[in-house]
């Protein structure tokens, strides 16, 4: 059968059934509120879902992905990287949160993973993502929560502190810089440091040239820079490599740029270090040594927070929840445990 046919076939056959099932009679006879409670719009009532919820943003127009692992009393909202990169590489804190008694959200953020992808250059902004964060708090309905950001999640993070600070319980800035500026400087000199001079020379070459698509530019990125700043583990974890297989190359582009070396999108001219005395709530910055985002960067920016501490991992690089792990969740857990 058609996926077409299957899907009108399904209806009819809902709309035949829904009136003389139990479920169906008992939702005519609540009330309007427990009918709500019932079901809504994007999720089925009295139905186990595995913790996932869908959540509508952009006005309603769309849906994204949310799912609670674990329960406790501090819940903890996971804003993944890219941008247009899925939540799946941060799956390692499945070992960790949960069994520490903390409350995880997932969620993919709208154009990836399993969330709505609709194909509109127009969203993809930073000010329409930070709408979307607190679109998910509210539909979650999360308050006096800690909100956890790592790589461009850092950024929407130190954003949403910044414009809705009342909601957080706690704040976690995970390998991300509070400007542009700065991370160039980080990846100018991580070249210089991890290349060869040939291999210097090419690469500075082809940038130059604009020539991203050149299969000797991609090599030099995932064959000798990737695996000394992104993630330092061989092989990659799968969760990893699926992320970076499942990415939203438009939004990346539209929002980074083609380069992760040279920043042409619309976060081009994004800085916040004059700001960040401005966010007084609990936080943490964590970095590493050979992340692309520079750790003095990491511990200047919890100097300048009022309550912010930082946290080094001395064998980490970008992702270094899996290259660092006993360190990163060392500290991680024990910051989590003191708000």
């Amino acid at each position: 059968m058609k996926r077409r046919s299957f899907l009108k076939y399904s209806a009819a056959a809902f709309a035949t059934t829904a009136s003389t099932s139990p479920l169906s009679q008992s939702a005519q006879a609540a009330t309007p509120l427990e009918a709500a409670q019932i079901a809504d719009a994007l999720n089925p009532g009295g139905v186990r879902v595995a913790g996932i919820r869908m959540i509508p943003v952009a006005g309603g127009k769309y849906k994204v992905w949310t799912k609670r692992i674990g329960s406790g009393s501090v819940k903890v909202l996971l804003l993944h990287g890219g941008p247009g990169f899925p939540h799946d590489y941060l799956e390692a804190m499945e070992s960790f949160l949960p069994q520490a008694g903390i409350e995880m959200y997932y969620y993919d953020q709208l154009g990836v993973g399993n969330s709505d992808v609709p194909d509109d250059p127009a969203l993809w902004t930073l000010p329409r993502y930070l709408s979307e964060v607190e679109e998910v708090r509210r539909g979650l309905g999360l308050d006096h929560f800690v909100l956890y950001g790592h790589s461009w999640g850092g950024i929407l993070a130190m954003e949403y502190a910044l414009n809705y600070q009342q909601h957080l319980r706690g704040l976690v800035i995970s390998n991300m810089t509070a400007g542009i500026q700065s991370y160039l400087r980080r990846t100018a000199s991580l070249k210089a440091q991890l290349l060869s001079t040939e291999s210097l020379a090419k690469f500075n070459t082809m940038e130059a040239a604009k020539d991203y698509e050149n299969p000797a530019y991609t090599r030099i990125v995932m064959e000798e820079l990737y695996p000394q700043m992104i993630c330092r583990l061989k092989p990659w974890p799968e969760p990893v490599t699926r992320a970076f297989r499942l990415g939203n190359e438009k939004i990346y582009n539209q929002m980074q740029g083609k380069s992760e070396f040279e920043v042409t999108g619309n976060l081009k001219d994004w800085e916040r270090w004059d700001r960040l005395k401005e966010i007084k709530v609990k936080a943490l910055t964590i970095g590493s040594n050979h992340d692309e985002m520079d750790p003095a960067d990491m511990r200047k920016m919890a100097t300048l927070m009022p309550n912010a501490t930082s946290a080094i991992c001395p064998n980490g690089s970008h992702m270094a929840l899996w290259d660092d792990q006993a360190i990163y969740f060392r500290h991680l857990l024990a910051f989590l445990g003191s708000v």
